[in-house]
């Protein structure tokens, strides 16, 4: 449920935590998004950092410069003059992947656990138009919504040391890309050689929160030829 009125959590003595709603859906992710543009545009002195999460958006201050008190009172003011028509317009961008073998070595278990063949997962992958629900975890990794049902999966019981740059893994009814080298617990299906964190790159990250993602497969032959980004 999308909330009228912001919910405040403390979050030590500089933070505030904003809740608004209580479930991860498009709805409540746009309105975090709202705020989020709303905050970034009017530049409240005092504010430090924005951090948007899926149904949140963290609020960190420097207490010097503001009370939390008030930093509350400028975030309501800020939430009840809300202008989607402020939101960036969103891109669309086309993510090839190689699915299975050495690329993703957990499509055939995947498969098995939901009684499909791995064709048949990748067409579920494959078929939605996913939103970036927001980048974290590290630089410039994308959570995408929402992954199908029919191969809606749980985490690895025991994560991986290292996941290797664009591995393409799905945990429960999210998918994500790996934009960096990391220790990682997502069902790895499938790989791509697009780069989605460049820091030579203006801005860095290829993907921002309330982008559209859509995957296509290709072929390990054609992921060696590809070039760092997207046509």
């Amino acid at each position: 449920m999308r909330y009228e009125k912001p919910k405040f959590r403390l979050m030590g003595d500089r933070s505030l935590l904003v809740e608004l709603g209580d479930e991860i859906s498009p709805a409540v992710n746009q309105s975090v998004q709202e705020l989020f543009t709303g905050l970034d545009l009017q530049q409240p002195a005092g504010i430090l950092e924005l951090v948007p999460g899926y149904r949140s958006l963290l609020v960190i201050c420097d207490p010097l410069k503001v009370s939390l008190a008030d930093l509350e009172h400028i975030i309501l003011n800020v939430h009840k003059n809300l202008d989607p028509s402020q939101l960036p317009e969103p891109q669309t961008v086309r993510i090839p992947a190689v699915y299975g073998g050495s690329h993703g070595p957990d499509l055939a278990e995947v498969a098995q656990y939901h009684h499909l063949t791995p064709e048949a997962v990748i067409r579920h992958h494959t078929q939605p138009t996913y939103r970036v629900y927001m980048i974290g975890f590290t630089p410039g990794y994308p959570y995408l919504g929402e992954l199908p049902d029919a191969i809606a999966t749980p985490r690895r019981k025991t994560p991986r040391t290292r996941v290797p740059r664009g591995s393409v893994g799905i945990a429960q009814r999210q998918s994500g890309i790996y934009s960096v080298d990391s220790p990682g617990g997502w069902q790895i299906i499938g790989w791509t050689p697009i780069r989605l964190f460049d820091p030579q790159r203006n801005p860095p990250s290829l993907l921002v929160m309330g982008d559209r993602v859509q995957f296509y497969e290709i072929s390990a032959e054609e992921a060696d030829q590809w070039q760092t980004e997207p046509s």
